[in-house]
């Protein structure tokens, strides 16, 4: 990887705070600023003032450990953190930053709210509004714990508010995302020709599926060269998780506006115009592909999401990146990603319990240790232990098919997701995981479960080349697990999704099998899934 170093070196001199000396000059405003928060333009600074305001920012044990973080989730958070915190600080706002290891570290957001406010005479907190459910609640228990009033502030930076969403759900029988993506274009104007799409198709999608070769091409990834409060953290997180899953080293993520920009810009020169042709690709020694490796800055705040489409769309204009990359990387943005946050603030708390095929089995080992002889799978997870990244088919197709296929119990796998991926957060991950990839709210989010065999792995990977198990083989102890996996999908959930219009063929070529052929892909199905339990 190609390092960049970092051209303006911030100097390390994270303000203590000052609970031993009493309180500070009085202050109006007291705001509260969130991991995922890292916008200078976020709705809380801008509902204030830097005469008027204290600003508040923590890394607390409770956030760090709700899930087992992948270390370099938590390395990337904090030193990003430290930065946003020192850039505030150079524009001229007040700011008490909270490490992990200060003493009297309370290890909550709410004790470090209280504490704040023993500090500071303040009228009230500013908030904005987080993007987890359960952080929400906290922060409907703040006025009482604090005795102060505490404004939590809608979150602008999405072009989608909770009462845009609701509206536009209202009275639909299905919340197609592909519909609320084309208001979503209609709204921001991106990739429109007055009143109609660009190319005069909303989606290009079908021309986004080619299956990559190793001949290719490969951009690599922009990556950043730790400084000195990277590399702080980088000891603190190796001391305090030690055993979290993943690997630490290299780092490379960006840990600033400036850093995020830089990779964005790589990406859009290097990397978008053949994004869109090899988006669903896969192949072994290749983690990043044409992705653009966007979406850790995105959603902390380091880059603005509109923005970024814009500076896409003008690639496309100029001639630089085709129609079919751009509109899929702006789908991603606008429609996908606005998508699940509406869905997951329409739906919580309900949906974290949602499981319409009454999947229960426990999360393989191999999940955590990428010990498996499965390639595809080793493969997938052994770079997510690695680099706190996997993109999207390889999360929907490989780890997330296989766990549908065998039945795992979705709320766990909802639970690895979130631990592992440094993009990962609730309102974004969830859905995806228990909508999209295990169909655990019964077609909410997608018409059809994303459920395939070892074929679909074959024809977008290199994967199946030199794998233990014979991806043409359908049954036995030799072929691929995905096969026979899939046909006992199918059969144990025949009650549930032969009614499903896009199932019809699945089932009647189920239905069309001798006797003695589904019984040989069930008791394959039935002898790997003894093994992957211990039998």
């Amino acid at each position: 990887m190609a390092y960049e170093t970092n051209p303006h070196p911030v100097s390390y001199s994270l303000q203590p705070h000052r609970a031993a000396r009493g309180k500070t000059q009085p202050i109006t405003d007291l705001v509260f600023i969130l991991g995922d928060q890292l916008s200078p333009s976020i709705s809380s600074l801008k509902a204030t003032s830097r005469d008027d305001a204290r600003i508040l920012m923590a890394e607390v044990m409770e956030e760090a450990s709700y899930v087992p973080h992948h270390k370099k989730k938590i390395a990337f958070l904090f030193s990003a953190m430290r930065h946003f915190a020192e850039s505030l600080r150079a524009d001229g706002w007040r700011v008490d930053y909270v490490r992990l290891d200060d003493d009297g570290n309370s290890g909550s957001f709410t004790g470090e709210l209280k504490r704040a406010i023993e500090r500071h005479s303040a009228d009230r907190v500013l908030v904005t509004e987080p993007g987890e459910w359960r952080v929400r609640q906290d922060m409907e228990t703040w006025e009482d714990e604090t005795g102060l009033p505490v404004e939590i502030l809608e979150d602008d930076r999405f072009l989608c508010s909770h009462e845009e969403f609701r509206d536009w759900a209202e009275g639909r029988k299905a919340l197609r995302m592909e519909y609320f993506y084309r208001e979503m274009r209609r709204k921001t104007g991106l990739l429109m020709e007055d009143d109609e799409p660009a190319g005069g198709k909303w989606n290009f999608d079908a021309e986004n599926r080619k299956p990559a070769k190793a001949s290719l091409f490969m951009p690599k990834p922009h990556c950043v060269k730790p400084d000195p409060i990277t590399e702080e953290v980088l000891t603190l997180v190796s001391d305090r998780f030690a055993d979290n899953f993943g690997d630490l080293d290299p780092f490379w993520f960006a840990v600033t506006a400036e850093q995020a920009e830089a990779a964005r810009d790589h990406f859009i020169a290097e990397a978008l115009p053949d994004f869109g042709d090899y988006q669903d690709a896969m192949l072994a020694g290749e983690k990043f592909l044409y992705h653009s490796l966007l979406s850790f800055y995105i959603n902390a705040g380091l880059l603005d999401p509109l923005e970024t489409c814009r500076m896409a769309e003008e690639a496309w204009k100029a001639g630089d990146a085709p129609l079919n990359a751009v509109e899929g990387f702006i789908r991603q943005i606008i429609g996908w990603r606005e998508y699940v946050r509406g869905i997951y603030w329409l739906k919580m708390p309900d949906y974290l319990e949602l499981n319409f095929l009454d999947a229960d089995r426990p999360l393989p080992d191999f999940y955590w240790t990428g010990e498996t002889d499965m390639a595809c799978l080793r493969a997938a997870i052994t770079q997510t232990k690695e680099e706190a990244y996997a993109h999207h088919i390889q999360r929907l197709m490989i780890t997330g098919n296989f766990a549908l296929l065998a039945g795992i119990a979705p709320k766990t796998v909802h639970e690895w997701y979130l631990a592992v991926y440094a993009d990962a957060y609730e309102w974004v991950e969830l859905p995806n995981t228990l909508g999209m990839s295990q169909y655990a709210d019964g077609g909410l989010l997608g018409t059809k479960p994303y459920a395939a065999g070892g074929n679909y792995i074959s024809k977008m990977s290199d994967y199946c080349d030199g794998c233990r198990y014979d991806v043409k083989q359908k049954t036995g102890p030799d072929a691929c697990p995905f096969n026979s996996l899939y046909w006992d999908f199918v059969s144990r959930n025949a009650d549930k999704l032969r009614g499903n219009p896009r199932m019809a063929r699945v089932y009647s070529t189920w239905d069309r099998m001798k006797d003695d052929r589904q019984g040989e892909y069930l008791e394959t199905a039935e002898d790997f899934l003894a093994s992957l339990d211990g039998e």
